[in-house]
């Protein structure tokens, strides 16, 4: 499974052997969702393996990146014990200014996305049908005719 995500490089970690065939990178990304006028931030710890371990030398933290991954999991046993590990596994990494413009409109990370936006009006008001912008989502809108 091919996924991407766009944020800000917060930590890179050096390259660690983890066996004599097998060699990983560590890095967090810092990601922010706007949410009915909440910005709520997440942070990914992300990997790369073997060879794609220079890739993320190019950038410095800070930096507003686009990773390429794939969400990959394993699972073994220990002493009976069924044990399960999921990994985020970058195969990719360019600098954001290089993605297409899909990511808000083109907005600057520093910026609340724009989707779901009620005109700046971030005083937590619940009644949204007295917010005057308020924009639902598209699950919420009910455009049948009967």
């Amino acid at each position: 499974m091919s996924l991407e995500v766009t944020g800000k490089l917060l930590v890179k970690y050096d390259s660690q052997q983890v066996s004599e065939k097998f060699k990983k990178r560590e890095f967090v990304i810092e990601l922010a969702e706007e949410i009915n006028g909440n910005i709520y931030t997440n942070f990914a710890k992300m990997q790369l393996v073997q060879a794609k371990c220079e890739i993320i030398d190019r950038f410095k933290e800070g930096d507003l990146v686009k990773v390429s991954f794939n969400l990959k999991g394993n699972k073994w046993e220990r002493d009976g014990k069924v044990n399960y590990i999921t990994n985020l596994d970058a195969w990719r990494i360019e600098a954001a200014s290089a993605a297409p413009a899909n990511n808000n409109g083109g907005q600057q990370y520093a910026a609340a996305p724009a989707y779901n936006n009620n005109g700046g009006n971030n005083s937590g008001a619940t009644n949204f049908n007295s917010t005057p912008n308020f924009n639902p989502s598209p699950e919420t809108i009910d455009d049948l005719p009967f």
